[in-house]
C-alpha cells in the first residue's frame, strides 16, 4: 500500500502453523537506494521480490535492511537476502538484538516451554514432514548478521530522513522508526492494529508489558499522521491521542 512518496507498506501473506498469517513490513526509498524494514518468515524471499516490483522499486536498489528486533517473523528471510549475489546489503539493528540475530544466542522467546507450546498448537491435519520442518526452524532459527548498530535518537540520512526510536518491552532491543517526510511511525510490534483500531503490543508475545507501554511515551515527540504496525497494518486518525491513551493503560 502506497503511503507517500518514498514509503510503501508491504502486505505479505505466508503459511504458518497450518494456516496463514499476513505481515506488513515497510519499504522506504529515494533515488539512490532503498531500505527494507524487517524480513518476514523464513522461505518467503520471492514474496518480497514481488512486493518491490509492485512498488516499482528495482530489486537492485535495495541497500539497507533494518531489523527492528529478533523475533522469527522479523529475521526469517534475512539469510536468504544476504545470499543474493546482486545485492550489497548493510544490516542495521540495536546492539542488544545483534547476538540473537547472528545466532550467538537462542532467541529469547524460543524457550523449551514455548517450543513445546508451539508444537501442541500445530493442527492435527498438518503433514508430518511439514511439522518436522516447522519445529526444526523454531529450534534452529536462521542466522544472519548485523553490520551497523543503531542507537536511540539516531537519525539516518536515508529515504528523506529516518529517526530511530528504542522501544523496549516487546523485546529488549526493539526499535520503532519515524519517517520524517511522510510523518509516518513504523511501530514494528510496539503497537498493533485490529479491526481498524490501534492497540498496544500483543500481550502473549510481550514479555515486559509495563516497559512496552512506557516506551510508547517516546512517540509523543513526533507528529504522526500514519502508523504502520507489523501486525495489523495501517492506522490513520488521531494517532498521537490514541497512542497516549494506550500508554496510560494499566497492566
Amino acid at each position: 500500500m502506497h503511503i507517500a512518496d518514498g514509503i510503501e507498506m508491504l502486505e505479505i501473506t505466508a503459511q504458518v502453523m497450518g494456516g496463514s498469517d499476513t505481515i506488513y513490513p515497510t519499504l522506504l526509498w529515494d533515488q539512490h537506494s532503498a531500505v527494507l524494514v524487517d524480513t518476514g518468515f523464513p522461505g518467503i524471499l520471492p514474496k518480497f521480490k514481488e512486493a518491490l516490483k509492485e512498488a516499482n522499486v528495482p530489486w537492485e536498489r535495495l541497500r539497507n535492511v533494518i531489523i527492528t528486533h529478533q523475533d522469527l517473523d522479523h529475521i526469517g528471510s534475512l539469510p536468504a537476502l544476504l545470499s543474493e549475489e546482486n545485492l550489497d546489503l548493510t544490516v542495521l539493528a540495536h546492539e542488544i538484538e545483534k547476538p540473537y540475530i547472528e545466532g550467538e544466542l537462542m532467541l529469547l522467546k524460543h524457550t523449551p516451554e514455548a517450543l513445546a507450546a508451539a508444537e501442541a498448537m500445530i493442527p492435527p491435519h498438518v503433514p508430518e514432514e511439514w511439522r518436522r520442518a516447522f519445529l526444526s526452524v523454531l529450534s534452529h532459527p536462521p542466522k544472519g548478521r548485523v553490520d551497523e548498530i543503531l542507537k536511540d535518537g539516531e537519525q539516518l540520512p536515508l529515504a528523506g530522513g529516518i529517526t530511530i526510536i528504542h522501544t523496549p518491552g516487546h523485546s529488549p532491543g526493539h526499535l520503532s522508526l519515524y519517517h520524517h517526510n511522510s510523518r509516518t511511525l513504523i511501530a514494528a510490534d510496539a503497537l498493533t492494529v485490529k479491526d481498524g483500531e490501534l492497540h498496544g503490543p500483543a500481550p502473549s508475545a510481550t514479555p515486559d508489558m509495563k516497559q512496552a507501554l512506557s516506551s510508547l511515551s517516546k512517540f509523543s515527540e513526533y507528529e504522526i499522521d500514519t502508523v504502520i504496525c507489523y501486525h495489523g497494518g495501517i492506522y490513520r486518525g488521531e494517532a498521537n491521542k490514541r497512542i497516549a491513551e494506550i500508554a496510560e493503560a494499566k497492566v
